[in-house]
Protein backbone atom coordinates (compact mmCIF):
# COMPACT_ATOMS: atom_id res chain seq x y z
CA UNK A 1 0.00 0.00 0.00
CA UNK A 2 0.86 3.51 -1.09
CA UNK A 3 1.56 6.30 1.53
CA UNK A 4 0.09 9.21 0.87
CA UNK A 5 1.80 12.35 2.37
CA UNK A 6 0.64 15.64 2.96
CA UNK A 7 2.19 18.65 0.93
CA UNK A 8 3.89 20.15 4.06
CA UNK A 9 2.17 23.93 4.25
CA UNK A 10 4.65 26.81 4.16
CA UNK A 11 4.15 29.26 7.30
CA UNK A 12 4.07 32.39 7.06
CA UNK A 13 6.90 34.23 8.92
CA UNK A 14 5.29 36.20 11.77
CA UNK A 15 5.55 40.07 11.97
CA UNK A 16 7.77 41.34 14.71
CA UNK A 17 6.38 42.76 17.59
CA UNK A 18 7.82 46.48 17.47
CA UNK A 19 8.77 48.00 20.65
CA UNK A 20 7.12 51.30 20.90
CA UNK A 21 9.80 53.08 22.82
CA UNK A 22 12.72 51.07 20.80
CA UNK A 23 14.53 54.01 19.18
CA UNK A 24 14.85 54.38 15.68
CA UNK A 25 17.62 53.64 13.38
CA UNK A 26 21.09 55.47 12.92
CA UNK A 27 21.24 57.97 10.02
CA UNK A 28 23.87 55.43 8.77
CA UNK A 29 21.28 52.84 8.22
CA UNK A 30 19.08 54.91 5.93
CA UNK A 31 19.06 53.90 2.36
CA UNK A 32 21.45 56.36 -0.22
CA UNK A 33 18.23 57.32 -1.97
CA UNK A 34 16.86 58.94 1.22
CA UNK A 35 19.56 61.99 0.91
CA UNK A 36 19.06 62.45 -2.62
CA UNK A 37 18.66 66.09 -3.32
CA UNK A 38 15.01 66.41 -5.05
CA UNK A 39 14.79 69.61 -7.34
CA UNK A 40 11.05 69.58 -6.85
CA UNK A 41 11.38 69.67 -2.86
CA UNK A 42 13.76 71.10 -1.10
CA UNK A 43 14.30 73.25 2.50
CA UNK A 44 16.32 76.31 2.39
CA UNK A 45 17.53 77.77 5.52
CA UNK A 46 17.73 81.78 5.51
CA UNK A 47 18.97 82.65 9.35
CA UNK A 48 19.31 80.54 11.88
CA UNK A 49 19.75 82.31 16.05
CA UNK A 50 22.81 81.81 17.78
CA UNK A 51 20.89 81.29 21.38
CA UNK A 52 18.10 80.12 20.24
CA UNK A 53 18.27 78.11 17.39
CA UNK A 54 15.36 79.12 16.04
CA UNK A 55 15.48 79.23 11.99
CA UNK A 56 14.33 80.95 9.30
CA UNK A 57 14.16 79.11 5.97
CA UNK A 58 11.70 78.43 2.30
CA UNK A 59 10.35 74.87 1.96
CA UNK A 60 10.25 74.88 -1.82
CA UNK A 61 7.28 72.59 -3.25
CA UNK A 62 5.91 71.55 -6.15
CA UNK A 63 2.65 73.88 -5.60
CA UNK A 64 5.37 76.90 -4.05
CA UNK A 65 7.23 78.09 -1.27
CA UNK A 66 6.70 78.12 2.12
CA UNK A 67 7.84 80.63 4.56
CA UNK A 68 8.65 79.74 7.79
CA UNK A 69 7.91 80.42 10.81
CA UNK A 70 4.00 81.15 8.67
CA UNK A 71 0.62 81.01 9.42
CA UNK A 72 -1.21 77.50 8.13
CA UNK A 73 -4.86 77.42 7.65
CA UNK A 74 -6.83 74.81 8.36
CA UNK A 75 -9.91 72.87 5.75
CA UNK A 76 -10.65 69.80 7.27
CA UNK A 77 -12.52 68.54 4.86
CA UNK A 78 -10.34 70.74 1.72
CA UNK A 79 -12.49 73.85 2.06
CA UNK A 80 -11.19 77.33 4.32
CA UNK A 81 -15.03 78.44 6.21
CA UNK A 82 -16.42 81.71 5.25
CA UNK A 83 -13.23 82.59 3.01
CA UNK A 84 -12.48 81.09 -0.86
CA UNK A 85 -9.58 80.12 -2.32
CA UNK A 86 -9.16 83.49 -4.15
CA UNK A 87 -9.43 85.36 -0.70
CA UNK A 88 -6.70 83.13 1.05
CA UNK A 89 -4.59 83.65 -1.73
CA UNK A 90 -4.91 87.53 -1.51
CA UNK A 91 -4.08 87.34 2.12
CA UNK A 92 -1.15 85.42 1.14
CA UNK A 93 -1.92 81.86 2.58
CA UNK A 94 0.96 80.02 1.85
CA UNK A 95 0.00 76.61 3.50
CA UNK A 96 -3.58 75.26 3.47
CA UNK A 97 -4.29 71.63 6.23
CA UNK A 98 -6.42 69.06 5.44
CA UNK A 99 -7.51 66.65 7.92
CA UNK A 100 -7.04 62.88 7.19
CA UNK A 101 -9.36 61.33 9.13
CA UNK A 102 -12.15 62.88 7.72
CA UNK A 103 -11.50 62.68 4.41
CA UNK A 104 -10.87 59.20 4.93
CA UNK A 105 -14.55 58.67 5.83
CA UNK A 106 -15.94 61.35 3.19
CA UNK A 107 -15.13 61.04 0.40
CA UNK A 108 -12.96 58.82 0.56
CA UNK A 109 -9.06 58.29 -0.90
CA UNK A 110 -10.41 56.65 -3.79
CA UNK A 111 -12.27 59.99 -4.88
CA UNK A 112 -10.08 62.48 -4.43
CA UNK A 113 -7.41 60.42 -6.25
CA UNK A 114 -10.21 60.10 -9.27
CA UNK A 115 -10.53 64.08 -8.74
CA UNK A 116 -6.83 64.36 -9.76
CA UNK A 117 -5.94 64.60 -5.52
CA UNK A 118 -6.66 67.61 -3.22
CA UNK A 119 -5.02 70.41 -5.14
CA UNK A 120 -7.94 69.72 -8.31
CA UNK A 121 -10.76 68.61 -5.84
CA UNK A 122 -10.22 71.87 -3.83
CA UNK A 123 -9.50 73.89 -6.65
CA UNK A 124 -6.04 74.85 -4.81
CA UNK A 125 -2.52 75.91 -6.47
CA UNK A 126 -0.54 76.30 -3.51
CA UNK A 127 0.74 73.92 -1.49
CA UNK A 128 -1.48 71.63 0.99
CA UNK A 129 -0.96 69.63 3.96
CA UNK A 130 -2.23 66.78 6.00
CA UNK A 131 -1.82 65.10 9.31
CA UNK A 132 -2.09 61.08 9.82
CA UNK A 133 -5.40 61.34 11.66
CA UNK A 134 -3.51 60.31 15.47
CA UNK A 135 -5.05 62.88 16.93
CA UNK A 136 -8.77 62.06 16.01
CA UNK A 137 -8.04 59.04 17.67
CA UNK A 138 -6.91 60.89 20.94
CA UNK A 139 -10.18 63.22 20.35
CA UNK A 140 -12.70 60.97 19.58
CA UNK A 141 -11.68 58.80 23.10
CA UNK A 142 -11.26 62.12 25.26
CA UNK A 143 -12.72 64.93 23.67
CA UNK A 144 -10.81 68.26 23.95
CA UNK A 145 -7.84 68.58 25.16
CA UNK A 146 -8.96 70.34 28.44
CA UNK A 147 -11.59 67.54 28.56
CA UNK A 148 -7.93 65.30 28.78
CA UNK A 149 -6.62 67.29 31.38
CA UNK A 150 -9.59 67.18 33.64
CA UNK A 151 -9.73 63.38 33.23
CA UNK A 152 -13.21 63.45 31.19
CA UNK A 153 -13.87 60.94 28.13
CA UNK A 154 -16.12 60.25 25.49
CA UNK A 155 -17.89 57.20 27.63
CA UNK A 156 -21.16 56.09 26.47
CA UNK A 157 -23.63 57.83 28.91
CA UNK A 158 -21.89 60.84 30.15
CA UNK A 159 -23.37 63.78 31.11
CA UNK A 160 -22.10 65.91 28.29
CA UNK A 161 -23.37 63.42 25.20
CA UNK A 162 -20.58 62.40 23.64
CA UNK A 163 -20.05 58.87 22.13
CA UNK A 164 -16.57 57.38 22.18
CA UNK A 165 -16.12 55.74 18.82
CA UNK A 166 -12.82 54.11 19.14
CA UNK A 167 -13.36 50.71 19.43
CA UNK A 168 -9.68 49.26 19.91
CA UNK A 169 -6.03 50.93 19.97
CA UNK A 170 -2.84 48.80 19.80
CA UNK A 171 0.61 48.55 18.65
CA UNK A 172 -0.92 47.87 14.81
CA UNK A 173 -3.09 51.51 14.66
CA UNK A 174 -6.61 52.25 15.78
CA UNK A 175 -10.22 50.87 14.92
CA UNK A 176 -13.17 52.95 15.35
CA UNK A 177 -16.74 53.19 13.39
CA UNK A 178 -17.12 56.35 11.31
CA UNK A 179 -19.26 58.64 12.75
CA UNK A 180 -21.02 59.13 9.58
CA UNK A 181 -22.23 55.33 8.90
CA UNK A 182 -20.78 53.25 11.95
CA UNK A 183 -18.26 51.50 9.65
CA UNK A 184 -15.54 49.83 10.93
CA UNK A 185 -12.31 51.84 10.08
CA UNK A 186 -8.82 50.77 11.06
CA UNK A 187 -6.50 53.10 11.03
CA UNK A 188 -2.32 51.80 10.43
CA UNK A 189 0.44 53.68 9.70
CA UNK A 190 0.34 51.88 6.09
CA UNK A 191 -3.40 53.36 5.73
CA UNK A 192 -2.47 56.48 6.90
CA UNK A 193 0.27 57.09 4.44
CA UNK A 194 -1.37 55.73 1.73
CA UNK A 195 -4.25 57.61 1.97
CA UNK A 196 -1.83 60.97 1.93
CA UNK A 197 -0.29 59.54 -0.57
CA UNK A 198 -3.61 59.22 -2.33
CA UNK A 199 -4.12 62.90 -1.77
CA UNK A 200 -1.34 64.31 -3.04
CA UNK A 201 -0.51 66.57 -0.55
CA UNK A 202 2.69 68.54 -0.55
CA UNK A 203 3.68 67.48 2.85
CA UNK A 204 2.16 64.29 5.08
CA UNK A 205 2.69 62.98 8.31
CA UNK A 206 3.10 59.77 9.57
CA UNK A 207 0.33 58.23 12.20
CA UNK A 208 1.28 59.40 15.50
CA UNK A 209 -0.63 59.03 18.76
CA UNK A 210 -1.01 61.63 21.71
CA UNK A 211 -0.67 60.16 24.92
CA UNK A 212 -2.12 61.37 27.97
CA UNK A 213 -0.05 63.88 29.94
CA UNK A 214 -0.05 62.31 33.25
CA UNK A 215 1.87 59.23 31.62
CA UNK A 216 5.50 58.69 32.52
CA UNK A 217 6.39 56.77 29.45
Amino acid sequence: EGVVVEPIKPQKPRKRRQDPLEPPPPASEFPAWAYDRRDYFSYELIKKSSKSRARVGVIHTPHGDINTPGFVSVATNGALKAVNHREADAANCELMFCNTYHLLLQPGPEVVAKMGGLHKFANRSRPIITDSGGFQVFSLAHGSVTDELNMKSRAAGNKHGWVNTVVKVSEEGAKFRSYRDGKLINLTPEVSVSAQKAFGADIIVPLDELPPYHITQ
